[in-house]
């Protein structure tokens, strides 16, 4: 199967051009385009990035392809990470509003393009706001053809906190996040398994990490805690910033955390960003059925949400199929009915 990472030439969309072909994702008779926009910086670096690529994974590495327009993407799996993002500025205000609205435009002309290729492609969305890209490009292709990868990310660190706390490797931890990827999101505590550890042990585990708070007051807690780590950063205590982030309740670390490295690192969260996407496209290329948390628009045939909310849904050869039926928790349930109001009233403002 043929990739195209949209943005590649951007520090998620680099990131994951490394990862794929590190982990020979893609076949090496296929072809990874690496998709920028004519003209200025994004242009000049991928040259320099596909040079850099070729020397490096040349003994495995698919046919490496520049694309500077958008009519040019041909791919069976496309993964959208350009647009912009947070800024790396802590005096700057996280807007995701703004975001969608900087960013929907470029979703649009992008989500046109794939909609008439004869491919009928698989598209990943990694930029922000997942959620506008994800109704955006379902607007214009197959809904199940398109899901956003930033429940998978969330997913992740979910799992690594819990792992943390019981301290066992995070593959032995079963774990969701829902909702949005954002301040609205929605740790599925009721859900939580970790192998070789006993049932009682787990619920007393998360009962200890939940520290007696309401899933309820979880969105304004997070806004709380971002200014505080702001505050902190603004008059150079990294340190104290980073210790103060380490010592706060495992789901606020899943949503703060992100900030911190943000504003420390002088980059995104490049990483594990990339690490999400390049998962979702193994899958797709391997054709491997695997269940997890994505970003998907089911015009609400999952408990009734209409925004595309992270749902634990199947991925198989033709995209996603309807998310599992889960047992949630009632306070889970109703984070997730808020959440939906939020991001549609915020989709609805952006696009």
């Amino acid at each position: 199967m043929d990739v195209a990472v949209i943005g590649a030439a951007g520090a998620c969309g680099r990131q994951l051009a490394v990862q794929l072909l590190q982990r020979q994702v893609v076949p090496a008779d296929a072809t990874l385009q690496l998709v920028g926009h004519r003209g200025g910086t994004s242009e000049h670096e991928l040259w320099g990035l596909r040079s850099d690529l070729e020397d490096a994974f040349s003994d495995h590495a698919p046919r490496l392809e520049l694309v500077l327009d958008p009519e040019a993407v041909d791919a069976d799996v496309v993964v959208m990470l350009a647009g912009a993002t947070v800024s790396l500025d802590p005096d700057q205000p996280v807007d995701r509003a703004a975001l969608g609205r900087h960013n929907a435009g470029m979703f649009d002309v992008y989500a046109r393009v794939l909609a008439a290729s004869d491919r009928e492609p698989l598209v990943v969305v990694q930029s922000n706001p997942v959620e506008t890209g994800v109704a955006v490009f379902s607007r214009h292709l197959p809904p199940h053809r398109v899901l956003g990868a930033a429940g998978w990310s969330d997913t992740l660190r979910f799992r690594h906190e819990l792992a943390r706390e019981l301290g066992v490797s995070r593959r032995a931890v079963g774990a969701f996040v829902l909702g949005q990827h954002g301040d609205h999101m929605v740790p599925a505590w009721s859900l939580v398994t970790v192998r070789g550890v006993p049932g009682s042990e787990v619920e007393r585990t998360v009962a200890r990490a939940r520290r007696g708070r309401s899933l309820a007051d979880l969105p304004e807690e997070i806004v709380a805690e971002r200014t505080r780590l702001v505050e902190r950063l603004r008059s150079g205590r990294v340190e104290e910033a980073h210790d103060a982030v380490a010592a706060l309740p495992v789901d606020l670390r899943v949503a703060v955390k992100p900030f911190f490295t943000n504003f420390t690192s002088g980059r995104t969260t490049e990483a594990v960003t990339a690490h999400a996407a390049a998962d979702l496209v193994a899958s797709f290329v391997d054709g491997v059925w695997r269940t997890l948390p994505a970003q998907v628009a089911t015009g609400g045939r999952w408990l009734g949400i209409t925004s595309p909310l992270a749902a634990p849904v199947t991925l198989g050869p033709d995209g996603w199929l309807d998310p599992l039926p889960l047992q949630l928790a009632d306070d889970e349930l109703t984070a997730l009915r808020v959440a939906d109001g939020a991001v549609g009233a915020s989709i609805a403002a952006t696009i």
